[in-house]
């Protein structure tokens, strides 16, 4: 198998799914929820399920289940891998808008989980606040996986972190040892849950973000403590070239996220100065990838030679939302197995 111009070897195919953890948690709510030994075990999953083939024993691990995706934003990347991803291993997915459900004529949000959680197999939530799909949580009596919300993105990150094992050719658990990822722009539900991934992993995370846009406190300060116990480190700096100095990758997102376009203006005002553009690329590594989770507003947060530059691996990182969420849907709606 050749990745990057690269060979590497190929995977060992998995011929029944793997084994869920006895202490995996009954949903995935941010990337605290997954142990480290989880995540590389998700990883190795998603490397074999995105080398199999698709009419393979895996295309019937989830024979006979059903997902929901209830969204209350707009989606591409999460929605479509969701359902492709459902679809190829032998489950099926329902689209749920919630304007199009009885819970925009009053029903409460508890009787909705209750009942759906009688239709479905697992739920994939996209909504604003994270309480909100916290309460989803509490009510459902099956997994609930957090496909977005205002403060938290976890299937994006956990696919970007398994793009840069790939670019590394590395999927051991040292794989993070020493490599730095540069953030740089708002301080968002992105650059929240790199920082929590990064503290697991042994990362070292930096984020150049302006004084008025930084990611949230709690998070940052409980991803320092476990930092202290992987050898991970997390820094928030104020000068996008101090943060992407000699940095592995370069990552960045929009700089107005949705329900924020009332604060566009002042946005791209305040974040300027923190566009991923050549000029920030040449701090980095001659080696650097760069991420974006997309979508991409050109000319805004990032160059358009730079987002299509040969340093750019964002097609790669999009289509592994795909297979990184195939082993995230495993894991969480899989039945134990011998």
């Amino acid at each position: 198998m050749t990745l990057l111009g690269h060979s590497i070897p190929d995977p060992g195919v998995l011929t029944a799914p793997p084994a869920t953890a006895a202490g995996r948690t009954k949903d995935l709510l941010a990337v605290s929820d997954v142990s480290g030994s989880q995540l590389f075990r998700l990883f190795r999953v998603a490397r074999e399920l995105k080398a199999a083939p698709r009419t393979g024993p895996a295309s019937q691990w989830l024979s006979g289940l059903t997902l929901g995706l209830l969204f209350e934003k707009p989606s591409t990347r999460t929605r479509v891998s969701f359902e492709a991803g459902m679809h190829q291993l032998g489950g099926q997915a329902l689209f749920l808008p919630s304007d199009t459900i009885q819970l925009s004529r009053g029903e409460s949000l508890g009787d909705t989980a209750l009942v759906l959680s009688r239709y479905l197999d697992g739920l994939v939530i996209r909504t604003f606040e994270q309480t909100t799909l916290e309460e989803w949580a509490r009510h459902a009596t099956v997994p609930v996986i957090n496909g977005l919300t205002d403060l938290c993105h976890p299937c994006q990150i956990l696919a970007d972190l398994f793009t840069i094992m790939e670019v590394k050719e590395s999927f051991a658990e040292d794989a993070f040892e020493g490599f730095k990822l540069a953030y740089v722009g708002d301080g968002n539900n992105i650059a929240n849950s790199l920082i929590e991934a990064g503290a697991k992993v042994g990362m070292h995370v930096v984020i150049g973000c302006p004084s008025q846009y930084q990611p949230d406190p709690g998070i940052v300060a409980r991803s320092r403590d476990e930092a202290g116990r992987t050898g991970a480190t997390i820094e928030i700096v104020h000068n996008p070239a101090v943060a992407a100095e000699n940095a592995d990758a370069l990552y960045t997102d929009v700089w107005t996220s949705m329900g924020q376009e009332h604060e566009q203006a002042e946005r791209v005002k305040v974040l300027a100065p923190y566009q991923l553009n050549e000029q920030l690329l040449r701090r980095a590594k001659p080696s650097a990838v760069v991420l974006h989770c997309l979508p991409a507003h050109r000319g805004e947060e990032i160059t358009a030679t730079v987002l299509d530059g040969p340093q750019s691996v964002v097609l790669q990182q999009a289509e592994n939302r795909l297979h990184v969420q195939k082993a995230i849907l495993t894991e969480w709606l899989g039945r134990p197995w011998p």
